[in-house]
């Protein structure tokens, strides 16, 4: 009798456990899981998308394993909806899994925001939490096609594709002041889908690099009344050592060896023309080109040893700046830019406040090749990669009760790289009252603010 029941017993536990390991088999058999990837490889206008809110974006596949989020549903549905055209996203890459599903790896337009998306159940069709966008439409062509550029410099220049409506779209020249007499053809006209605005596309037969999308009112149909003029100028040209175009300027009204303003082209105006091309002249027409030009360079001093006469272009030679740290400022946001208050560093042995911010350790510093230009977008891909985005003050007492200020970050300004020059980056408040503040260090027991001692970083801070 005790035999039977002892060996019911071990039978029993026996299909217990069989049963046991069926279940965890299965359950690891369910599990979902990456099989292939592949880049997508097809025109890049042809994988433009948009989000729809239906699906987030993680950093991998939602459904993996260690997946994290990027941005929630919520935030996805703004993308979809927005109507700036950084928001939209190409796709690059598909990821299929054992479900059959797939998910696509998809990139902002100003490659603020990378992950993947989940894209259905058939593949190369976008679907699930995305779908396929036309970030321009064509538009009507102007009455007059033969146009010059308005207002020549670096604030409107051609691009290859209009700003954000293709991903890693660039300015095809940095200044248009070379070009400034050139004839340029429209053949094509589009307008940007979500702000509407009106872009042309033309054609420089003299330069044909310069070709490509120019904000409509940047150009004019009106023939420039200041063409240069071969009898009385000369154009001064600044390139690099490789041939790249960086600014030009032009000497104009320039005199003889009498002192008479010439009159025909080829006249020797060297002495009144070197005494203008000065390191001054040079510092103000590089300005924010971030070269430099020295005039005591072997090149530059062989261009400017000869003859200089007028209706001639005398070429010199310029190099890039070294790199530059730019500090950045942190402000607290109070509804507009000018009075704003400045945040400061938390440091131990402070009395933490509201204005008190724990900064994290960096990596690397805000840098850039100096007197060179940097954009709001630059400065804020930069606070997201240093985890910066979010600042919180250390835990403070309000009438008695634990609080604490956390700052995300609302919007920067643009700027120049110097070592004289900040950039600024302005921060939105929420005050936090019961909870511990993120920023105390984890052994800490006591919430009042003068014993925490969190970790700082301030060598960024200007």
């Amino acid at each position: 009798m005790q035999s039977r029941l002892t060996k019911s017993l071990f039978l029993g536990l026996a299909v217990l456990s069989l049963g046991a390991v069926s279940a965890t088999t299965a359950q690891a058999a369910s599990k979902t899981k990456v099989t292939s990837t592949s880049n997508l490889s097809y025109s890049g206008s042809k994988r433009n998308v948009q989000a729809n809110g239906k699906n987030a974006l993680y950093t991998k596949p939602g459904v993996v394993k260690g997946a994290k989020k990027v941005l929630s549903k919520t935030s996805m549905k703004k993308f979809g909806t927005s109507k700036k055209s950084k928001q939209y996203f190409r796709a690059y890459k598909m990821a299929k899994t054992n479900k059959g599903t797939y998910y696509y790896k998809v990139v902002s337009m100003d490659g603020k925001y990378r992950g993947y998306v989940y894209g259905g159940k058939k593949k190369g069709t976008f679907a699930g939490g995305i779908k396929k966008s036309y970030t321009t439409k064509t538009a009507d062509m102007p009455s007059t096609t033969t146009m010059y550029f308005a207002k020549p410099g670096t604030k409107n220049v051609t691009w290859s594709a209009p700003r954000y409506t293709q991903y890693g779209a660039s300015a095809k020249v940095s200044d248009t002041t070379p070009y400034a007499t050139d004839e340029l053809t429209v053949t094509k006209a589009v307008k940007k889908s979500r702000e509407g605005t009106l872009y042309y596309y033309v054609k420089d037969a003299k330069n044909p690099s310069v070709d490509g999308y120019i904000y409509y009112k940047a150009l004019t149909a009106t023939k420039p009344s200041t063409v240069f003029n071969d009898k009385t100028d000369v154009k001064v040209n600044f390139k690099t050592i490789d041939g790249t175009d960086v600014k030009s300027t032009t000497l104009t009204g320039l005199k003889d060896a009498k002192g008479v303003v010439s009159t025909a082209t080829g006249t020797d105006v060297s002495t009144d023309a070197k005494s203008k091309i000065t390191p001054d002249l040079a510092k103000a027409t590089l300005a924010g080109t971030g070269y430099t030009y020295t005039a005591t360079d072997t090149m530059n001093a062989n261009a400017l040893a000869g003859s200089i006469k007028t209706g001639d272009t005398v070429t010199l030679y310029v190099v890039k700046n070294q790199n530059a740290d730019t500090k950045i400022n942190f402000y607290a946001y109070n509804g507009q830019v000018d009075g704003s208050k400045k945040l400061t560093a938390f440091a131990d042995g402070d009395t933490a406040t509201a204005m008190t911010v724990v900064f994290p350790a960096l990596a690397n510093h805000f840098t850039g090749t100096a007197d060179t230009a940097f954009t709001a977008s630059d400065v804020e891909a930069y606070l997201t990669t240093n985890n910066l985005k979010t600042l919180y003050t250390p835990s403070y007492t309000v009438n008695n009760k634990q609080t604490y200020t956390r700052y995300d970050l609302y919007n920067s300004a643009d700027g120049f790289y110097s070592t004289t020059d900040n950039a600024k980056a302005f921060y939105k408040a929420t005050t936090v009252t019961g909870e511990k503040s993120p920023a105390d260090k984890a052994d800490t027991t006591t919430t009042t603010a003068t014993t925490t001692t969190p970790v700082k970083d301030t060598s960024y801070v200007g």
